[in-house]
């Protein structure tokens, strides 16, 4: 071989060992970056070192899941705040991992990765821990301001009349449906405004099937002497009676029939107007002012009938209300046990 082909030879061999030596140079210079294409947490971390990776991490990662939660609902909202979720990010043996695939082909591979610009094409997800016991208190103080019983539909009575209130629907938090969204928002590091979402609850009563409720309702109008029999919360009779005198009142509010009795016996109050008569008994008769019928409503007083009907219209029994014979028997067949009556 000739002097000009061993300079050759010698040439070549000297750029191959170095561009051979450049090139783990280049490698030894980057061996400790990870790869490119490679995301931790959907956050791309190629290029850079471990260090560089960790405080891109905080930064892009871990700081945006301790932002306060919100949760929204009808024009109020409620914040839990993003410290009580006592967020905690594994990112070590994220990063570890990432640079463990970064190696993989060893030097002829990252070269290759090198020259061609090609990537590793590998997402891994970090373990982020967060305090569901949190979120659950959070979403039961939610609930509670949330919530609402139904209500049923009523009666709101008066001396003369029946007005029937519209109930109207509950709501319940979807609380197992929140707290799925709270968690889900606490990794996903996005939307951390949560609509909450609630059932409706219906009440069992609504005003069409009040009056079924109410076959039968007395109303006492003290000031007109009137007493109204409402069926079906609609009127059906109006009667005039007695009711009690002054000092003797008859007993404002609203009660219902607590007793009802054929030719009743009176059991005399102890009361001083009672006179003589005061504890006695008296069985049905003529001395027994108590005729025909007897609708207890409280505490001695009752609804009865009289043979005074001189006194009906105005005030003048002891408590009770007085009712013509035939209107007190009439009325005694078309009211049971536990009929409203509201006295005003």
């Amino acid at each position: 071989m000739g002097r000009k082909s061993w300079i050759a030879v010698i040439t070549i061999v000297v750029l191959v060992l170095g561009a051979v030596g450049a090139a783990y140079a280049y490698d030894s210079s980057h061996k400790d970056e990870i790869a490119q294409g490679i995301t931790i947490g959907d956050v791309d971390v190629g290029g850079l070192t471990v260090a560089q990776a960790e405080a891109k991490l905080r930064r892009q990662l871990v700081d945006p899941l301790r932002e306060s939660l919100v949760v929204k609902f009808d024009g109020d909202s409620w914040r839990l705040d993003g410290e009580k979720l006592k967020i905690h990010a594994d990112l070590e043996p994220a990063i570890a991992e990432a640079l463990e695939r970064s190696q993989e082909g060893g030097v002829p591979g990252r070269l290759a990765r090198y020259v061609s610009g090609d990537e590793i094409e590998e997402s891994i997800q970090p373990q982020i821990s967060f305090s569901g016991g949190a979120i659950n208190r959070f979403v039961r103080h939610v609930a509670a301001e949330i919530n609402r019983e139904p209500e049923n539909a009523s009666v709101e009575p008066a001396s003369d009349s029946l007005e029937i209130v519209s109930g109207h629907e509950g709501r319940k938090l979807r609380d197992n449906l929140l707290t799925e969204e709270l968690s889900a928002a606490v990794l996903g590091g996005g939307n951390r405004k949560i609509k909450a979402r609630v059932h409706a609850t219906e009440p069992e009563v609504t005003k069409r099937e009040i009056a079924a409720r109410y076959p039968s309702y007395l109303t006492l109008d003290r000031a007109n002497f009137k007493l109204r029999l409402w069926q079906g919360l609609k009127l059906t009779k109006t009667y005039t009676v007695a009711v009690g005198q002054e000092g003797l009142e008859t007993p404002e509010g609203l009660y219902e029939i607590q007793v009802k009795e054929e030719n009743p016996i009176w059991h005399v109050p102890e009361s001083d107007w009672a006179g003589d008569l005061a504890g006695e008994t008296i069985p049905p008769g003529p001395s027994n002012p108590i005729k025909a019928r007897w609708m207890a409503i409280y505490e001695g007083a009752g609804i009865h009938g009289t043979e005074e009907v001189e006194s009906l219209g105005s005030a003048a029994s002891h408590g009770c209300v007085r009712m013509a014979i035939a209107d007190v028997e009439e009325l005694y067949d078309m009211v049971e046990v536990g009929t409203p009556i509201f006295i005003g």
